[in-house]
């Protein structure tokens, strides 16, 4: 059955905030804070936090230096996952990604349709790896935010949560790169 055990030590994961929004400002950011909030009372590090208008060019900019950062494991967006002309992160994402983990969005979206029925279908959720570090795009809304994170990424980023997690997997993100000495 799967759980957090104590048999492991946990490990802080450095994880940046991107809210993707053409009018939210930081004070008014309730989906951004809703995920600084829980990461951080997790024992994770806020990286970086930032807000970026809903254009394909500026969401890749942000994301492509964090991923390009030694202190960034992971980034986490919400906002811009919907299916309006407007929204575009997933199409930002997914141009970055080395490898899709299309199982995010698939579950997302189970668990909220538990909350939230059919209109679930509106979400297009994603998550993904870029040069080591976890990418995951989540809708706007504070109650997508605490579904993502009660239900996926609490214990996915959590190095004791058993069967396996993303933070055992971190060492290993690269390895395609390294050549036949094991150098990056």
């Amino acid at each position: 059955m799967s759980k957090i055990t104590g048999d492991r030590p946990f490990v802080p994961v450095r994880i940046a905030v991107l809210t993707v929004s053409d009018t939210r400002s930081m004070e008014e950011d309730r989906s951004g804070q809703t995920l600084v909030d829980r990461l951080e009372a997790d024992g994770h590090t806020l990286a970086d936090r930032q807000i970026v208008k809903d254009d394909i060019e500026a969401i890749r900019a942000v994301v492509s230096g964090w991923i390009n950062r030694e202190d960034v494991d992971c980034v986490i967006a919400t906002g811009g996952t919907g299916v309006t002309g407007r929204d575009v992160t997933p199409e930002a994402f997914e141009r970055l990604y080395e490898k899709a983990i299309p199982g995010f969005g698939e579950l997302f979206r189970w668990q909220s349709y538990q909350k939230i029925g059919t209109s679930t279908i509106q979400s297009r959720a994603t998550a993904g790896v870029a040069r080591g570090t976890y990418l995951f795009a989540l809708p706007g809304s504070t109650g997508a935010c605490k579904d993502a994170w009660d239900g996926i990424l609490h214990q996915q980023l959590d190095s004791r949560f058993r069967p396996c997690n993303f933070v055992e997997l971190m060492p290993r993100l690269q390895e395609h790169l390294k050549d036949t000495r094991g150098v990056l």
